[in-house]
C-alpha cells in the first residue's frame, strides 16, 4: 500500500510503500508515551525503507532514546532513530540499523486512510503509566492480545496470520 505522511506544520512530507499497513500494535513504553503523547501509546506501521521519499529533510531532527536495562546503573543510547519535525515536534518514523530494510512510520503521521485492524496487540504494558486504561476488546472473531513486554509475533507475521497481506 502506498502511504503518504506529514508533520503537523507541513514542513516535512514523505511517502513509502507498506506491505503491513494495519495500525494494530499499541506500544505503551515510556519512550512512545512521552514522545508521541495521546492515549498513552504510539502505533508504528511496517514500511519498506528503500521506498522512503522525503521532502523537507532539512527540518528533521533525530532522537536516540536513553535506555536503562533492569539492574543497570547507567543508561545507554539506543541505536534506533526516532525522526521528528524540528519545527513542530511531530513524530514521523522510527528507523533501526538492526533492520535496515524497514522503516516504522508512526500511524499518527500518516495522511493516507489506513485500514481498520480486526484486533489490536497491546505491548509494553509493564511500562504503561498508571493513568492509562487499556482498551482491549474481545470481539466475536478476534481478541486483543496483551503483553508486558514484546510479543514474539512480528508485524509481518500478524498481517500474515490474519490474511491481511497487501
Amino acid at each position: 500500500m502506498h502511504l503518504e505522511g506529514s508533520c503537523h506544520c507541513g514542513a516535512v512530507t514523505f511517502t513509502l510503500s507498506s506491505a503491513h499497513p494495519y495500525p494494530y500494535q499499541r506500544c505503551y513504553c515510556s519512550i512512545c508515551r512521552k514522545t508521541q503523547g495521546g492515549g498513552g501509546y504510539a502505533i508504528n506501521l511496517g514500511g519498506d525503507a528503500t521506498t522512503l521519499k522525503v521532502q523537507g529533510r532539512k527540518n528533521i531532527t533525530i532522537y536516540h532514546a536513553k535506555m536503562k536495562d533492569a539492574g543497570d546503573k547507567r543508561a545507554h543510547r539506543s541505536s534506533a532513530e526516532r525522526h521528528f519535525c524540528a519545527l513542530c515536534g511531530s513524530g514521523l518514523w522510527l528507523f533501526s540499523p538492526e533492520w535496515p530494510e524497514l522503516i516504522h512510520p508512526f500511524a499518527s503521521a500518516i495522511d493516507t486512510p489506513l485500514p481498520v485492524p480486526p484486533e489490536h496487540t497491546h505491548l509494553m504494558l509493564g511500562s504503561k503509566a498508571p493513568w492509562v486504561e487499556v482498551e482491549a476488546k474481545a470481539k466475536a472473531k478476534a481478541k486483543d492480545q496483551e503483553f508486558d513486554v514484546y510479543p514474539e509475533e512480528s508485524i509481518a507475521q500478524w498481517h500474515e496470520r490474519l490474511g491481511l497481506n497487501r
